[in-house]
């Protein structure tokens, strides 16, 4: 009986049998293994995070750093940075039939943290636009042209073109392409038409016609100017015009003050004269009135004072004996013992006798 030789396989029990055996099935975990797991994921201040598991959304959340464990799960990162575009477009047709051209430009923000339920509604439809910038500011500048054709076409051209027009304009482009943009959960913001691009024709006809209405427009402020200048003139005139009435009235006014000054004056100084006469004749009567009373006075005393020589009046008139007494009696009193009587011949004057001899008295009173 022959026996065989023990064949051992040259790869069992060798190292790098091992370690490629081992390798492969780290690979193969590696590979299958990062579907039900993610540790230390990090969101940054710019974007948002989108947690998936089984396929499905599950939570949006913000910066941050994130794990999680389950079948199928995922994190997928949204920017939050405004995505810049411009759009041009160089036949657009107003309403009036003219030819303008547009560069519309602003800015697209995707939804964020905030917008959850758009999000989750949306994500399956328009997941390129919200992870790629150039698929989304395609998609808004087709959107801003058809915006810039509705808002130009429904206008004319100087409603366009000239002036605060072209706040309007923009106006009416960010409504539209905003309200368009809404329906992929898009926002548009600063948007901006930093210029309307006009062909050599049309640039031409709109400086003739700026210049024909910068010549209608000077035409009438020239006229205005003149009718102001006028005006000021005439204002002017009817100024001093005024000013001479006003200077002739209050002249008068004051003439007419003075005058009555005077008047009441005249009569202030009347009155006072009227009162000094007033005075001067009550003051008279009061005289006349004060001297018939000192006259009445004096006429009484007198009376008292001749009552006495009155009733010796009638008494001497009634009785002539009494009277012839009373001379008598006078004469007798009349003399005093010194005196000397001579009796001289009726008709003649005495003359002085001085004493001496031969000289005697002719009667003697005896001093009765």
């Amino acid at each position: 009986m022959s026996t065989l030789p023990n064949r051992r396989n040259p790869l069992s029990g060798s190292p790098i049998v091992v370690a490629i055996i081992v390798v492969a099935i780290g690979f193969f975990l590696l590979v299958f293994a990062g579907q039900f797991y993610y540790a230390f994921e990090r969101v940054n201040e710019q974007e948002v995070g989108v947690k998936f598991q089984g396929g499905k959304i599950k939570d949006v959340v913000g910066p941050g750093v994130y794990s999680d464990v389950g079948l199928y799960v995922d994190l997928v990162r949204v920017s939050s940075q405004g995505v810049a575009f411009s759009i041009q477009d160089e036949e657009i047709i107003t309403k009036d039939k003219q030819r303008i051209g547009l560069v519309v430009s602003g800015d697209i923000f995707r939804p964020g943290v905030n917008d959850k339920e758009t999000l989750r509604n949306l994500w399956a439809q328009y997941r390129g636009y919200y992870l790629s910038d150039d698929l989304v500011r395609t998609r808004v500048q087709d959107l801003a042209r058809q915006a810039m054709k509705v808002c130009v076409g429904d206008r004319t051209f100087d409603d366009n073109v000239v002036g605060t027009a072209r706040d309007v304009l923009r106006t009416c482009i960010d409504e539209e392409v905003s309200e368009l943009a809404t329906n992929f959960g898009l926002r548009i913001e600063n948007v901006v038409v930093p210029d309307v691009i006009l062909s050599s024709e049309v640039q031409i006809a709109l400086d003739a016609i700026v210049q024909s209405r910068l010549e209608t427009e000077k035409a009438a402020q020239d006229t205005l100017r003149a009718r102001a200048q006028a005006d000021a003139e005439q204002a002017r005139q009817e100024g001093e015009i005024r000013v001479a009435q006003s200077r002739i009235q209050e002249q008068a006014r004051q003439e007419t003050t003075l005058a009555k000054l005077q008047q009441e004056r005249v009569q202030a100084q009347r009155a006072v004269i009227e009162a000094e006469k007033a005075n001067d004749l009550f003051a008279a009567q009061q005289d006349l009135e004060i001297n018939r009373a000192k006259a009445e006075a004096a006429a009484q005393l007198a009376k008292a004072e001749i009552a006495t020589e009155s009733a010796l009046a009638e008494l001497y008139n009634s009785v002539p004996s009494y009277v012839s007494l009373l001379l008598a009696r006078a004469n007798a009193a009349a003399l005093s013992p010194t005196d000397k009587v001579i009796f001289v011949p009726e008709g003649t004057a005495p003359t002085i006798v001085l004493p001496g001899p031969g000289i005697v008295p002719t009667v003697d009173t005896g001093g009765q």
